[in-house]
């Protein structure tokens, strides 16, 4: 489980090493936040029913997708050729008593009719160690993190 830390700063600043994506999110609306980086991406981010935008557990859950999908490209890429097509469709119903998503779970849809069953076998067993070695987000998701929390405050 992760751990969370809140204490009170009047200042703070993250730390940072040269060509490290600064992160952050900006309040644009009643329940409404646009997620930036430094390297220019921008992700809408608010209430669920709130049309246009993701929930911060929909990220999650796509980070997690994506995290998978990036960590098997390049086993997958040299079996199947650059052009393979590939959807990880990711669920998981939050615990709204306890506010955790206490399961997810990743659906890898991939085509792999041209290669034979044993050949289909050892690839999935590739790409599934690939993934469990190099996913940071599915790693840390399973190991639990520490998160701590402070406030930059005026006045």
């Amino acid at each position: 489980m992760a751990e969370q830390t809140v204490a009170t700063a009047t200042q703070t600043t993250a730390p940072t090493t040269p060509g490290e994506t600064a992160l952050w999110v900006e309040r644009t609306g009643t329940r409404a936040y646009t997620g930036r980086s430094s390297r220019g991406a921008e992700v809408l981010i608010g209430s669920q029913g709130v049309p246009g935008v993701f929930t911060p557990g929909e990220l999650l859950k796509i980070a997690l997708a994506a995290c998978s999908g990036l960590s098997a490209d390049f086993p997958l890429s040299r079996k199947l050729g650059d052009n393979f097509d590939a959807t990880i469709r990711v669920s998981g119903d939050a615990d709204r008593e306890n506010e955790v998503y206490p399961q997810l779970d990743e659906v890898f849809e991939l085509d792999l009719s041209e290669l034979d069953d044993e050949a289909r076998e050892r690839l999935l067993v590739t790409v599934q160690r690939a993934i469990d070695k190099v996913c940071t987000v599915g790693r840390t998701l399973k190991a639990g993190t520490k998160v701590t929390l402070s406030f930059d405050v005026d006045g």
